[in-house]
């Protein structure tokens, strides 16, 4: 792993950008930018317009202030170009900003309260590409709707199970055991969480990165946190809104954010570019601040 990008997930202030939309999520991330489905007639061109709009964030002045260490991207975003580089190399060398890449291919249905990754024979082949493509990371999501203590378990060992392989290849996974915002006991989960949490990190040789939802008792994740063996934990804004979920961060100390809808609140297509850098460069400083109390 290249070793300035390593120091600078490891203490840098600041937080990571969310922008790893996929097929499924993108026509809501159009939608909220402000462009209707009736605008694209193909997958392909609604691919089109959302690298456009990561594109149009990445090259703004907003994103060079220092205040984002990372940012994930979709596939189709590492495989693509900003200003004739691929999408990384621009990020490191024009942003100094350290790039990660989604590869996980969506969710199980529901069992024993959570949703498990689907599975992924090819994630091997896609480690060895992101490498080639000079990313530095990996994210993977799966999902706790209940307080189960199987559920949970399975979360964890899937994920730390994913997380051994992505280290293989040279690569920092961040594993994503996200808890709903919406599970009705939640505190229960993110206590059954933490446990596994620390058992597996206990029996871990290499530093990994953490992504969590908000806990519901303030810096529950202490331990966590300052575990030998976790590089740095960061948030997801989990359905709330940024002000909302910036207030939360605030008070959960020794967590960044890692915001997808909450970093892109309010913007759209429509905004000249004036208007758009404004809105950005606001709505970077708020998560910043939240993100370095």
């Amino acid at each position: 792993m290249n070793k300035e990008q390593m120091q600078q997930m490891r203490q840098a202030p600041g937080f990571i950008g969310a922008l790893d939309q996929s097929g499924g999520s993108t026509p809501k991330a159009l939608k909220a930018y402000g462009i209707e489905p009736d605008a694209y007639a193909s997958e392909e061109e609604m691919f089109d317009l959302i690298h456009q709009m990561r594109t149009r964030m990445i090259t703004s002045p907003a994103f060079a202030t220092g205040k984002i260490i990372g940012v994930i991207l979709f596939e189709r975003t590492m495989r693509g170009q900003i200003e004739g580089m691929h999408t990384a190399d621009y990020l490191w060398e024009k942003r100094h900003i350290v790039p990660f890449l989604k590869v996980d291919k969506g969710l199980e249905e529901e069992a024993n309260g959570v949703q498990l990754m689907k599975p992924f024979p090819g994630l091997g082949k896609l480690c060895d590409e992101a490498v080639n493509f000079h990313v530095f990371g990996t994210k993977m999501r799966s999902v706790i709707k209940q307080a189960n203590e199987q559920g949970i378990r399975d979360i964890v060992e899937q994920q730390f199970q994913w997380g051994k392989e992505i280290l293989a290849h040279g690569l920092m996974p961040i594993l994503e055991p996200e808890v709903d915002i919406h599970c009705p006991d939640k505190a229960k989960a993110e206590e059954i969480l933490k446990r596994e949490l620390l058992a597996q990190l206990d029996k871990m040789t290499e530093p990994v990165m953490l992504k969590i939802t908000i806990p519901t008792v303030e810096n529950y994740y202490k331990e966590v946190i300052e575990h030998p063996m976790m590089l740095r934990v960061v948030a997801l804004s989990g359905g709330y809104s940024r002000e909302h979920a910036n207030d939360l961060l605030s008070r959960n100390h020794g967590i960044i954010a890692s915001f997808s809808r909450a970093l892109v609140e309010g913007l759209s297509a429509q905004q000249s570019d004036a208007d758009f850098n404004a809105m950005l460069e606001a709505s970077i400083d708020g998560v910043y601040k939240a993100s370095i109390t």
